[in-house]
């Protein structure tokens, strides 16, 4: 058990060895990422506006050990029914910061309390096929909470082993067609949750920086 200074302002904690890991990672300078890294062939073009988001990637020690909280979107969403996703949107006007946003935004999804959330630091952005610069913001729920899931966005609120997706081993490429071209994107399956695209990469993106 050890203490780590914490960046974002907020009291550090004895963290465990795969905290320790997680702020450790963090602290390591990386570029971004984006839908299209398994493309070269896209070209973006330059002077793109891209609509800033966040989400968190939220995690909890349940059961002895480090999970991650993901959610179940909506089938009646608009945009990616179904899909795996962290909590999260665009950043408003009223938020502070990316920090603000990811956690306001997992209030309204799920229902937790930003009080509960120690922020551990955040990811370089990520963007998104559908023009958003994305940035992941990572924080520890100290303790349990009753989700309210957001019945027009979540279908459901699920926990994920963090050694599951941490482990590069587990990730897997695979492809589709998307607006006429072949498109590859990295999958991390869990039980019966296909977690893939931009969710599976910022996953693939911090097991990269793992010590």
């Amino acid at each position: 058990m050890r203490s780590r200074p914490n960046p974002w302002g907020v009291p550090s904690l004895d963290l465990h060895a795969p905290l320790a890991a997680i702020l450790e990672a963090l602290e390591r300078p990386s570029s971004g990422s984006s839908d299209f890294d398994l493309n070269p062939g896209v070209v973006l073009p330059e002077g793109r506006k891209l609509r800033p988001a966040a989400v968190l990637v939220a995690l909890m020690e349940r059961h002895g050990e480090l999970q991650v909280i993901l959610t179940k979107r909506s089938s009646a969403l608009k945009h990616h029914p179904g899909q795996i996703a962290f909590p999260g949107g665009k950043v408003d006007a009223s938020d502070k910061d990316v920090a603000a946003a990811a956690l306001r935004e997992a209030r309204e999804e799920i229902g937790l309390d930003p009080a509960n959330v120690e922020i551990l630091g955040a990811l370089p952005s990520h963007e998104t096929v559908t023009g958003f610069a994305v940035t992941p913001v990572l924080g520890r729920v100290r303790d349990d909470f009753i989700p309210i899931p957001e019945p027009g966005e979540v279908a459901e609120m699920f926990f994920v082993p963090f050694a599951h997706v941490s482990d590069p081993a587990n990730f897997s490429v695979q492809s589709r067609r998307w607006r006429g071209q072949r498109r590859r994107y990295y999958t991390v399956p869990y039980g019966p949750y296909y977690i893939w695209g931009a969710t599976a990469r910022i996953l693939r993106g911090l097991a990269d920086r793992l010590p």
